[in-house]
């Protein structure tokens, strides 16, 4: 898949520890009510278990044609053969990251400052998740950002933006002015009933606000 033709829409953060059997199940619900990529993160887990997560998630997300993330671990997302890697400010240096992948591997940065931002696009970055927009629990040391510095952030790259912390279908309303290409989400769509009714949901506002 071409990096122009990544849909940022509905972007879904995988929980860390669930079982490769229910993980794969409520990914495949989720991109069936509309997720349109997915970023595997597991900042806990061995690296075998890592490899054998993504593996399998990369088989069925090539299947239905939705690209797999791989969240911090270069080494990971290139022994899948991933269609992108995500790192933060604390990881491998962007300018470092770019040298080690493929040419055609989708390569996003975590920014929570308009510096960062500027400087992930002067250094190659695809794209940006910016955030935490909300309190979130899987970050629970997030700082969190005004929706004012969201919007500047946004308008001042010219690569798509992703805002992610803490987004449910009850509170990303007021994200619908801010320029965003897309909205990263977690717990509303890995603790869900239905992943399917919830990305279904989600992705209505989204599009209603695009």
């Amino acid at each position: 898949m071409k990096k122009s033709q990544i849909d940022l829409s509905l972007y879904l953060v995988t929980e860390e520890s669930i079982a490769i059997e229910e993980l794969t199940k409520i990914i495949a619900e989720s991109v069936s009510g509309g997720v349109s990529i997915v970023q595997l993160r597991e900042k806990n887990n061995s690296s075998l278990s890592f490899y054998k997560k993504a593996s399998a998630l990369k088989q069925l997300l090539n299947e239905l044609s939705i690209p797999l993330i791989i969240n911090d671990r270069v080494d990971i997302a290139l022994a899948v053969g991933a269609d992108g890697i995500h790192i933060g400010q604390d990881d491998l240096p962007l300018p470092v990251v770019k040298k080690m992948v493929p040419e055609d591997m989708i390569v996003g940065v975590s920014v929570s400052t308009l510096e960062e931002a500027l400087e992930a696009e002067r250094n190659g970055a695809d794209y940006i998740g910016v955030g935490s927009v909300f309190p979130t629990k899987t970050k629970q040391d997030a700082t969190l950002m005004a929706l004012e510095d969201l919007g500047e952030i946004c308008r001042s790259v010219s690569i798509p933006a992703v805002a992610i912390g803490g987004i449910t279908a009850d509170n990303m309303s007021p994200l619908s002015n801010s320029g965003l290409s897309g909205t990263a989400v977690v717990s509303a769509i890995m603790n869900a009933d239905n992943p399917k009714t919830a990305s279904e949901s989600l992705l209505k506002i989204i599009k209603d606000f695009k």
